[in-house]
């Protein structure tokens, strides 16, 4: 069973409100009422002290009609029967006269993934403010040339329910727990910085252990130490190689992006009418997943109340298919994926992406980087930008090494990647047998709204991509 949206018959009473939804999609193809109740904190510790601490609580209501390719959209934060009358109203000029036939509704929902977890239940603010000052503390202890630290404890918890004009009511609970660390280094007048982190869909209390603080904050350090004694990085095209996990954001922009059913629809993307044609090299798998327990990108059930799935879309360097919310996949003939996705009920649901991976091959990774005769090795990666409608997109480097011979030398600094998706699928050289997802820190932006998503990657090597540096 979903987990009972226990406000919803609080804040709304049903049956008026199916009334007043089958009023705004009679003659429409599609429609819902979301409801959301939302509460959000936040606690930063830097430079020795306690900077913010935040607190939030939002709830509302959105009510969508589609007809065809058009959709109406209202929202507010009353939930109230004339608020709900006035949202009808609205979405209903989408429809206009009808004569639309309300699609079939989404499959009944699978299991709960997270079933009544507050994340901070238990935890004193006390305690959460004392574990940031040991974060402070432990960082300075460990090496004399720390000068500042940023810690900071952030959790959520939603709960939503959708109510379709068929008269099914599907919900979902969500948390959400993260702990960010910061460094800055200082040595001979030169400042840098390292940043560790993570979290997913659990409390707060696992992230405040000891064993699992100290070792965000030495990576931190570590990180902070390398970009110390990088060099300036190279330029040219030459191969790379990425390693594990979050460089599979990588993977997210320049492909993931470019699999969503409404770019495909429009024709705005690099793979638009390519489903059943190779478009990457043999052994390339790509898969979102948004029934991973634990997950940033994982959902019991999507926005517009369609369960999650693990969808195959690339196998084997052949595309199957893109991912659908419920709109695009009946413009395209298709089923829907579970990926109709919102990021709160002031928003309109648009297929988005979960949790998106490249499945590990057979090669191992050390043999990957020994057979570099020239090029990088990128572990880890900032911001970056992406066109969708060509696939070119470009990434900054936050921890990368030279490799020569076969070696790994010395890290570099200010090293960008530049290529295009389409094209670094067909020039993957080795996949291999270490798949890693990311601990837990994206965040994807599409249209303004803002999704948290999950990442993963083995080690790969993409070969021809174009390396931006200030070496000469």
């Amino acid at each position: 069973m979903i987990h009972p949206f226990s406000p919803f018959e609080q804040l709304i009473d049903p049956d008026r409100a199916l009334a007043i939804l089958r009023g705004a999609t009679d003659g429409a193809d599609d429609g819902e009422l979301f409801v959301e109740r939302m509460r959000s904190e936040s606690l930063v510790f830097d430079d020795g002290r306690l900077r913010n601490a935040g607190y939030g609580a939002a709830q509302g209501f959105g009510l969508r009609a589609v007809r065809g390719e058009v959709t109406g959209y209202a929202h507010s934060t009353r939930i109230t029967d004339e608020a709900l009358r006035d949202a009808a109203d609205m979405a209903r000029l989408a429809v206009g006269s009808g004569g639309g036939t309300l699609a079939p509704p989404p499959p009944g929902p699978g299991p709960a993934l997270y079933d009544g977890i507050d994340p901070v239940e238990g935890i004193e603010f006390s305690r959460r403010v004392a574990t940031l000052r040991d974060i402070d503390g432990f960082a300075r202890d460990l090496d004399p040339r720390v000068v500042q630290v940023t810690a900071s404890l952030a959790s959520s918890l939603q709960e939503v329910a959708i109510l379709r004009p068929e008269g099914g009511i599907v919900s979902d609970i969500r948390p959400m727990a993260r702990l960010n660390v910061s460094v800055i280094v200082e040595s001979n007048a030169r400042r840098e910085s390292g940043s560790a982190g993570g979290g997913g869909r659990f409390g707060l209390s696992a992230l405040m252990e000891p064993d699992h603080w100290q070792g965000l904050v030495r990576e931190s350090l570590r990180i902070a130490l390398v970009n110390l004694r990088a060099v300036p990085a190279p330029a040219g095209v030459m191969d790379v190689v990425l390693g594990p996990g979050w460089p599979g954001i990588l993977l997210h922009e320049a492909v993931g992006h470019g699999l969503e059913g409404d770019f495909n629809r429009k024709k705005a993307s690099a793979f638009a009418g390519l489903v059943g044609q190779r478009v990457a090299a043999p052994g390339v798998t790509v898969i979102d997943d948004g029934t991973i327990p634990d997950r940033r990108g994982s959902i019991s059930v999507d926005d517009e109340g369609t369960p999650p799935a693990r969808n195959i879309l690339i196998e084997d360097g052949i595309l199957i298919g893109y991912l659908q919310d419920r709109q695009n996949a009946r413009l395209m003939g298709v089923s829907p994926t579970g990926n109709g996705r919102r990021e709160s009920f002031a928003h309109a649901p648009m297929p988005r992406m979960t949790n998106t991976f490249m499945l590990g091959g057979g090669d191992d990774p050390g043999a990957i980087l020994s057979g570099l005769d020239d090029g990088i090795h990128a572990v880890g990666f900032g911001g970056g930008q992406v066109d969708i409608t060509s696939g070119k997109f470009v990434f900054s480097c936050t921890e990368a090494y030279r490799v020569k011979n076969g070696v790994v030398g010395n890290p570099i600094r200010g090293a960008t990647l530049i290529g295009d998706g389409a094209t670094a699928l067909q020039h993957v050289r080795a996949i291999g047998n270490d798949l890693a997802l990311d601990p837990g820190i994206g965040n994807c932006g599409k249209q303004g709204q803002w999704v948290p998503v999950g990442v993963g990657l083995p080690t790969l090597r993409i070969g021809g991509l174009t390396v931006g540096g200030s070496a000469t």
